[in-house]
C-alpha cells in the first residue's frame, strides 16, 4: 500500500487502484445475512442491484448467498465510485 493522498485517503492497492472507505468483509456479511433485502449492495452504493435483490428476495436467497461469498473472496469488487473494497 502506498501513501494516502486526497484522491485516495485509504491508499492504493498493489495495482495502483484506490481503496474504498467500504469494507468487503462488512459487505459480504451483510449480503449473506440480509441479502434478500439487498443490504450488501446498498452498503457499497449499488442501488440498482440492491433494488433488484429487494424485489426478487435476493433471487430467493441463492443470488444473495453467492453474491455474499463473492464479496468475501473476490479481490476486485468495487464501490459506486469504482474504488476497490478494503479487506
Amino acid at each position: 500500500m502506498t501513501v494516502p493522498t486526497p484522491d485516495a485517503p485509504y491508499g492504493y492497492d498493489q495495482h495502483g487502484r484506490p481503496y474504498s472507505d467500504k469494507s468487503k468483509i462488512v459487505a459480504g456479511v451483510l449480503q449473506i445475512l440480509l441479502g434478500g433485502f439487498g443490504v450488501g449492495r446498498f452498503y457499497v452504493g449499488n442501488v440498482g442491484m440492491g433494488v433488484a435483490q429487494l424485489l426478487t428476495c435476493g433471487g430467493l436467497g441463492v443470488w444473495a448467498l453467492i453474491d455474499g461469498i463473492l464479496f468475501l473472496t473476490s479481490s476486485d469488487r468495487t464501490d459506486k465510485d469504482g474504488r476497490i473494497l478494503r479487506g
